[in-house]
């Protein structure tokens, strides 16, 4: 069963370096035990511009597609690893961070702004990277299916 109380954030553009990485998309959902569906928001950079466009709030019912979307997701995440130290590198290669945070798991790759270089203690494995992959595709299948 999914966590009735959630809050997601996806950013695709995590990479850096000497500057700070300029993000493509961020995508937040959150749900709360009192509301009875989701709240989902997509600011996203269009090629070429310089900043985020700012994205209104959508919702997306908590029905039992979506349940079961964010139950695949809680489950995979709580199997990953993380980079060791934060933010140090992009350990499953796909310039993309994750931070879910329920009363039962806190997840974070990426650190706080992103991957600066470096190397990390913790590597993922090929599993890792394909399941990571499947996280970020039920984000982005449940904010396609926000309205």
């Amino acid at each position: 069963m999914p966590p009735q109380e959630f809050s997601l954030r996806l950013q695709r553009g995590i990479a850096g370096g000497f500057a700070p990485p300029t993000p493509e998309a961020i995508y937040t959902i959150t749900a709360a035990a009192s509301q009875p569906v989701l709240q989902v928001t997509a600011a996203e950079r269009p090629h070429g511009t310089p900043e985020l466009q700012d994205a209104l709030p959508k919702t997306l019912s908590a029905d039992s597609h979506s349940s079961a979307l964010i139950d695949e997701l809680h489950a995979i995440l709580k199997t990953l690893p993380t980079e060791y130290p934060p933010g140090s590198e992009d350990i499953y290669g796909l310039d993309t961070s994750i931070a879910f945070g329920s009363a039962d798991l806190m997840w974070t790759n990426g650190g706080p702004s992103g991957c600066g270089g470096g190397s990390s203690q913790t590597q993922a494995t090929d599993d890792d990277k394909k399941n990571f992959k499947r996280a970020v595709d039920i984000v982005k299948e449940l904010v396609a299916k926000a309205s």
